[in-house]
């Protein structure tokens, strides 16, 4: 009997055999009493030792891993668990305050809702300080990482970024010698560029043009990616930001000649790898000088084997094409137009009312 499965409901039904009110109790016997208390003690061991499983497990996994669905990271919050994260963001232990930031930013990333309830947690002042000041610079690469997700399509959060001058602390990790910070730096610097160019004619006045232009000829690729993509950013801008870029237009071509010269000298594989530069390099050079660049000219803009960045094919039209005749046909001559010139007819029947109530609405 010692070695049986315990069976609760075997076990309540012989205990309510012997204590039911209908009959007198009797005692146990010694063997059933060693059996009762074996079969207890052994289920509490499992019980204890599974849970003790359960808790390592879940020591030996990051926090981030469990909130990484929108729903476990909104629930972070309703369980208690967000306010610990962020007051761990001002802990002593610089590895804790990466990682807490680290939880932060899987927490906000795409998630609005978590995104307002840290904002309403007072999560934004922490990582705005441990990313302008933290004297660990893991530490303030994650904490930018956090404040990157956490601003990112939030408003109120890119407003909180600007009025605590959030934009020296970007030109900072401009000028530190990490490329991983330079590249988070640069790619919110661009993010804040191509959401509102109200924010140009600031970035240029806290000498971001020369910063980038800096970094065009850095040995890191993604740095001089994202370097080249703000400075596009900022030269198709008409306001103060492009003129203050103008005004190093010399510099500038330099620095473009340069990197040309550099990308005809790489390897096939390199150059494959830095497709991304020789758009950027090429539509900077016609953004600025209104011309194509010798990229374009020498055919290293797209390799061969590469896809043109040219409107694809349309390949679902002929789906179409009975519908639009059909809609063409019905149509009222004078309000008949060339199928192509966006004004009637084409496609642009298929979204919008019917010709007969357009024809009504007109004579109303």
């Amino acid at each position: 009997m010692a070695g049986d499965r315990l069976s609760w409901s075997g076990l309540l039904k012989w205990s309510l055999s012997y204590a039911d009110g209908t009959r007198p109790s009797r005692a146990i016997s010694e063997e059933e009493r060693r059996w009762l208390a074996e079969a207890v003690e052994r289920h509490m061991m499992v019980d204890v030792v599974s849970r003790m499983r359960e808790i390592a497990l879940l020591m030996s996994t990051p926090l981030s891993v469990h909130v990484e669905s929108i729903d476990m990271a909104n629930d972070l919050h309703s369980v208690g668990g967000l306010v610990p994260v962020i007051k761990y963001l001002r802990n002593s232990n610089a590895r804790i305050r990466a990682r807490a930031a680290d939880v932060v930013t899987t927490v906000v990333q795409n998630n609005p809702t978590s995104q307002q309830l840290v904002m309403e947690a007072s999560g934004f002042d922490p990582l705005l300080s441990n990313f302008t000041s933290d004297p660990d610079l893991t530490a303030r690469i994650k904490a930018l990482g956090a404040l990157s997700s956490l601003i990112r399509n939030n408003k109120p959060g890119v407003s909180a970024f600007r009025l605590a001058n959030g934009y020296a602390g970007l030109r900072d990790a401009l000028t530190s010698e990490s490329a991983r910070f330079q590249r988070k730096a640069l790619n919110l610097t661009n993010y804040l560029l191509s959401e509102s160019h109200s924010g140009c004619s600031v970035f240029a006045q806290l000498g971001f043009p020369r910063l980038m232009m800096h970094l065009v000829s850095s040995d890191d690729l993604g740095v001089r990616e994202a370097a080249l993509g703000g400075l596009l950013e900022l030269a198709r801008d008409t306001t103060l930001g492009s003129r203050s870029l103008l005004a190093d237009h010399d510099r500038l071509r330099r620095l473009l000649q340069a990197r040309i010269e550099r990308i005809r000298m790489m390897a096939p594989e390199d150059l494959d790898a830095a497709r991304e530069e020789r758009q950027l390099v090429d539509s900077l050079w016609i953004t600025c000088y209104h011309e194509p660049s010798t990229l374009h000219v020498e055919g290293l803009l797209v390799l061969p084997g590469e896809e043109c960045f040219e409107q694809p094919p349309d390949v679902a039209g002929r789906f179409f094409e009975p519908l639009r005749r059909s809609s063409a046909r019905r149509a009222p001559s004078n309000e008949r137009s060339d199928p192509g010139d966006g004004t009637g007819g084409g496609m642009m029947l298929l979204l919008g009312p019917s010709p007969g109530s357009r024809s009504n609405s007109g004579s109303n």
